[in-house]
């Protein structure tokens, strides 16, 4: 049987055996605390706990400690994919090893981490999922619905972007007869840049030929100098294995399943340079921890709407802070993510309206009805040295004077990977308080307040 056409069989295959946990190493998750908020009853504490992504362990033959993938897949191991599944195994992890600690309700990522013993300092740049038991991964339904969470980001220089978003991964992590490891060591990653993982769906990518695509909600993309948050619609549902032009890489990306650009909101980007950045001269003071707010309203004001606007507040200090205004010729002075601005932002800073093309915010909201996965990171950039996010202009040989290159106040020399693991082996992203709930529930002794500003705008 041809290659592509096994795959795609082996996706539903009853009888392929299992992808396997690891026999050597304990999987045990980190506990920690979230938060489920109503306007009626306040915030209650729920029991979680993290997960690391099956892509950061160590994939080994399950009867000795040869690696199943190095450079491509060990084709002793791997001379197909029901071969593979059954012979490779995702092993557990120590936690801490990979920067990662939980407190409470803090989770602390460090990007990079030193051996104790030969005090070499190594990229580890994890990322984890929250997890509602040992084997589902949390799902969010966040329509007509707010998601909060305290971040401190002073720790996290220009180059490095400490994450937290969405995707639409499977809740079981795509556990089935094909993958028996499932959410428990932290399977069934996909996101929009339709990453090309070792397995999708529990089938071994032999030849590298597949990418794992589906939609993506960027709530956090930051550091301590610029931030964005940015919807990336796909016109698929959870994972989708693509192919070819369907992937949209190089020049088809705007032929692709999935919005790659996606709609960004980027204070800096938009005008504002003095809202966020290190400072009391800032509006959002980012050498302290503060909150920050996202909410996803419906046309109708109920979880059955379409979505029709994502908002975002901040907190810190006591004081609700209304996020920056646009102030760019050309465009009007929204403060939020609508179709109508995405669309004129593309007219205004140029590009290709994929997000439009692909349905906007009702296909994102779709998404988000049905259920996403939490995803936390911390991670530099080898590609584009992370100019995307922080670099003024982006790219370097932008003409600074066009509206929407300047992405941050970074210089567009930073970034390198070598040179950030040597300036700042330290640094890590915390976050904590991570809640969910009625617009207007996550503020303790604010909710009052931002209901109000809510009510005002609707």
């Amino acid at each position: 049987m041809p290659r592509i056409s096994f795959l795609a069989a082996s996706f539903f295959a009853a009888t392929a055996v299992a992808q396997v946990p690891g026999p050597l190493t304990p999987e045990v998750h980190p506990p920690i605390t979230s938060y489920k908020c109503t306007t009626a009853g306040g915030c209650k504490a729920v029991q979680s706990s993290v997960v690391l992504d099956s892509n950061y362990r160590w994939l080994h033959n399950v009867d000795g400690y040869t690696n199943c993938v190095t450079t491509g897949f060990n084709k002793e191991f791997c001379p197909d994919v029901e071969t593979c599944a059954k012979t490779c195994a995702l092993e557990g992890v120590d936690y801490a090893s990979y920067g990662i600690r939980t407190s409470g309700d803090a989770l602390t990522l460090n990007i990079y981490k030193t051996d104790p013993v030969t005090n070499v300092t190594s990229l580890s740049s994890p990322r984890v999922y929250l997890l509602a038991d040992d084997n589902t991964y949390e799902h969010f339904k966040l329509l007509n619905q707010e998601f909060s969470f305290d971040v401190d980001v002073s720790q996290v220089p220009c180059g490095i972007n400490g994450a937290l978003y969405f995707s639409e991964m499977n809740d079981k992590g795509d556990a089935n007869e094909l993958n028996t490891a499932g959410a428990k060591y932290g399977t069934g990653y996909c996101d929009a840049q339709c990453p090309k993982q070792n397995f999708i769906k529990g089938v071994a990518n032999l030849n590298n030929t597949y990418g794992a695509c589906c939609q993506e909600m960027d709530i956090w993309e930051a550091n301590r100098a610029a931030a964005a948050f940015t919807p990336h619609p796909c016109n698929t549902t959870q994972v989708f294995a693509c192919e070819g032009t369907q992937c949209g890489n190089g020049d088809e990306r705007y032929s692709g399943v999935c919005d790659k650009d996606g709609c960004d909101f980027n204070a800096y980007r938009n005008g504002n340079k003095a809202y966020y950045s290190p400072g009391a001269n800032y509006t959002v003071d980012t050498s302290k921890k503060f909150t920050v707010v996202t909410q996803f309203v419906t046309t109708d004001g109920t979880s059955a709407g379409a979505l029709k606007e994502i908002r975002r507040l901040y907190v810190q200090d006591g004081k609700v802070i209304q996020n920056s205004k646009v102030s760019v010729p050309g465009l009007a002075a929204d403060d939020s993510i609508t179709d109508a601005y995405c669309s004129a932002q593309k007219k205004v800073f140029g590009g290709v309206d994929h997000h439009a093309q692909l349905g906007g915010l009702k296909t994102m909201g779709e998404a988000i009805g049905r259920g996403m996965v939490l995803a936390l990171s911390i991670w530099d950039d080898a590609g584009s040295y992370m100019g995307w996010l922080d670099q003024d202009p982006y790219p370097a040989d932008a003409d600074p004077s066009k509206p929407g290159v300047g992405r941050g106040p970074c210089p567009t020399t930073g970034g390198r990977p070598e040179e950030l693991i040597r300036q700042f082996p330290d640094a890590k992203v915390v976050f904590s308080n991570i809640r969910s709930g009625d617009i207007g529930s996550t503020f303790g002794g604010n909710a009052t307040v931002v209901r109000r500003a809510v009510e005002l705008r609707v």
